[in-house]
C-alpha cells in the first residue's frame, strides 16, 4: 500500500492513491448485488466482454458529492469544469499499477439533450421523465476487477476530511468482497427472443407513425439537408422486479463491454452498450462508432445447425451491404471532422478500418478512429467538440439533430448519451448509451432505433429496431417472472399501445 497525506491546495484537492491487490473466487452478480445494496452505486462492467473493452470492471459506491445539471440551468460547462478540477490526483502513486486502471474519480452519465447547451437547437420534444442532463458522483474507493490476471484491486484516496485512514477504507472494501463470497447467484432464468408479444408493450409511437417519419426524413435527404438520420422509438412497460438482477441478466445473455449500472436515487439505468463513445488515455482519444446490425442467433441447442446456418448468412449480408458500408464511411468522416477540432495536427488515423463484430444476440459493423490531443485541453473542451457522438446523431450533425428533435416525440434522456467514468488521471472511458433501459416509477423505458439514408426500406428499419428491442424487453420480461402468484404464474398487468402521434 503506498503512504503519504492528501493535501488541499489552490487549486483543488491532491488525493494520494492506496490500493491492495486480492485474489479471490467471487461471483461477479454477486457482488453486483452487494453493492446494489448500498447507497448510489455506480458498476461498470462486470462481463467478461469486458476484458476487449478496457480490461478492467469496477464497483463503487457511497459518493463523496454529487454533480447534477438539470434542464433550465446556466453556464453548465462552467460548472461542469469546476466541479472536475476540485479533486487532482498526485502523481507520485504506484507505478507497478496496471497501465490504465482507474484510481478514482467521476462515474456517471451525459443525456443527448446535453447537445442543446453545444449548439442551438429546437427543444419541442417533451421531457416525461425529467431526469437530470448530467449526473455524475465522485468516488474515493471503488474495487476493480481485472479480467486479465484475474484478480480484484481495491482502491481508495485519502482525502483532508476524511473520518477514515486508507487502510480502514480498504478494509471496508475487503469486507464487501468477503460478503459477496457468502452469497449465491445463481444463472439468471433465460428468455425467448422471437415471443415478445409487442402489441402489449407500450410505444411513443405506432407502426403508421414510425414509417411517416421516415417518409419524412428521406425527403430531407433528397432536397440535401442530411445523408443519414438517426431515428429512433421507446417502449415502456410496467416493471417490478429489482434493477440489478436486470443488469445480471443482460450480463449473463447479453455481456457488452460497456455495460453499466447506475443508482441514480429514484431511477436506475442499466445499458448493456457494446458501442464506445470516447477513450482517453496517455493523450490520445479513440472513438469507435458503430453503423450496421444483423440479428444473431444462438447457436446451442437442438436448431444450432439451422442457427450456424443463419448466422453465416447474416453476417456475409452485412459484410457486403453497400447501403451499410456507406452509413459507417459519413459517420467515420463526421468523427474525424469532430476529432480534428481537439487533435494534434496530423494525428487522426482510421486506426481499425470497418470490421464485423460478433455480439451476443446481433452483429455490428464497426471502426476506430483515434488522434493526439492537443496540449492544455479540459474535459469540457474535448465534450464540446464530440458530444453527442455522430454514429446516434446522423451527419451533418447539427441539421440532424434539430430533425431528430422534430421527428421523435419525446425527448431521448440517458438514450444515446453517454454513460462512463472521468478519472483524476485524466483518462475517461464513456459508452455510447444504447441497448440502455431506465427504471423509474416502477417503469422500464427501452429505446432503439437505426440509420436512415436515402435507399433505407422503411419496413426494414421498423424491424431493425424490433430487433435491437427484443433482447431489451426479453430480459425485461424474464426478471419479471420472479413475481409469481399462487399457481405460480407470472403476474400480467395490462398494457397499451399509445395513440397514434
Amino acid at each position: 500500500m503506498t503512504s503519504g497525506t492528501a493535501i488541499q491546495t489552490e487549486k483543488g484537492v491532491l488525493c494520494r492513491a492506496h490500493h491492495k491487490k486480492i485474489r479471490a473466487g467471487i461471483n461477479l452478480p454477486a457482488l453486483n448485488e452487494v453493492f446494489a445494496g448500498l447507497k448510489l452505486p455506480s458498476i461498470l462492467g462486470g462481463n467478461p466482454a469486458r476484458k476487449d473493452a478496457g480490461r478492467f470492471s469496477y464497483w463503487a459506491a457511497e459518493p463523496k458529492e454529487v454533480f447534477e445539471f438539470r434542464s433550465g440551468q446556466k453556464d453548465v460547462f462552467a460548472k461542469l469544469q469546476r466541479a472536475l478540477d476540485k479533486y487532482k490526483l498526485a502523481g507520485d502513486f504506484d507505478s507497478q499499477l496496471p497501465r490504465g486502471i482507474l484510481c478514482g474519480g467521476w462515474i456517471g452519465y451525459f443525456s443527448y439533450e446535453l447537445g442543446r447547451y453545444i449548439e442551438r437547437l429546437p427543444e419541442t420534444t417533451i421531457d416525461d421523465l425529467e431526469m437530470p442532463l448530467i449526473r455524475l458522483c465522485f468516488y474515493d474507493r471503488l474495487v476493480c476487477y481485472d479480467h486479465i490476471e484475474n484478480c480484484f484491486r481495491l482502491m481508495v484516496l485519502q482525502l483532508p476530511d476524511d473520518a477514515e485512514t486508507p487502510r480502514e477504507k480498504l478494509a471496508r472494501l475487503e469486507q464487501l468482497l468477503g460478503k459477496a463470497e457468502r452469497i449465491c447467484a445463481p444463472p439468471p432464468r433465460p428468455a425467448d427472443l422471437d415471443n415478445i408479444d409487442f402489441g402489449s408493450i407500450r410505444c411513443n409511437m405506432d407502426r403508421d407513425y414510425y414509417l411517416r417519419a421516415i417518409e419524412k426524413i428521406k425527403r430531407y435527404i433528397y432536397d440535401g439537408d442530411v445523408y443519414q438520420i438517426n431515428f429512433s422509438q421507446r417502449f415502456d412497460c410496467d416493471y417490478n422486479a429489482s434493477p440489478v438482477e436486470l443488469f445480471n441478466w443482460q450480463n449473463h445473455y447479453n455481456p457488452s463491454g460497456y455495460a453499466t449500472y447506475i443508482h441514480g436515487g429514484d431511477f436506475q439505468i442499466v445499458s448493456a452498450s457494446p458501442e464506445m463513445f470516447i477513450t482517453i488515455a496517455d493523450g490520445t482519444i479513440s472513438t469507435k462508432p458503430i453503423k450496421g446490425t444483423r440479428r444473431r442467433l444462438d447457436e446451442t441447442g437442438p436448431n444450432a445447425a439451422e442457427a450456424r446456418q443463419i448466422n453465416a448468412q447474416n453476417f456475409n449480408e452485412l459484410a457486403a451491404s453497400e447501403k451499410e458500408q456507406a452509413e459507417l464511411n459519413m459517420i467515420i468522416d463526421l468523427e474525424r471532422n469532430d476529432l480534428v477540432r481537439i487533435c494534434k495536427y496530423g494525428t487522426r488515423k482510421v486506426i481499425q478500418p470497418r470490421t464485423i463484430e460478433s455480439y451476443p444476440t446481433v452483429f455490428h459493423a464497426v471502426a476506430t478512429v483515434a488522434g493526439r490531443l492537443r496540449d492544455e485541453l479540459s474535459f469540457c473542451d474535448i465534450i464540446k467538440a464530440m458530444f453527442p457522438g455522430g454514429s446516434i446523431t446522423g451527419a451533418p450533425k447539427i441539421r440532424s439533430m434539430e430533425i431528430i428533435d422534430e421527428t421523435e416525440p419525446t425527448a431521448r434522456g440517458v438514450y444515446t448519451g453517454s454513460i462512463g467514468y472521468i478519472g483524476l488521471d485524466g483518462s475517461v472511458s464513456l459508452n455510447i448509451a444504447i441497448r440502455t433501459i431506465i427504471i423509474k416509477d416502477r417503469k422500464a423505458f427501452a429505446q432503439t432505433g437505426g440509420g436512415i439514408v436515402a435507399d433505407s426500406d422503411p419496413n426494414a428499419e421498423w424491424d431493425e429496431t424490433i430487433t435491437k428491442a427484443r433482447a431489451l424487453l426479453a430480459g425485461i420480461n424474464s426478471v419479471q417472472r420472479i413475481a409469481y402468484d399462487g399457481e405460480n404464474k407470472v403476474i400480467q398487468r395490462p398494457h397499451s399501445l399509445a395513440e397514434n402521434l
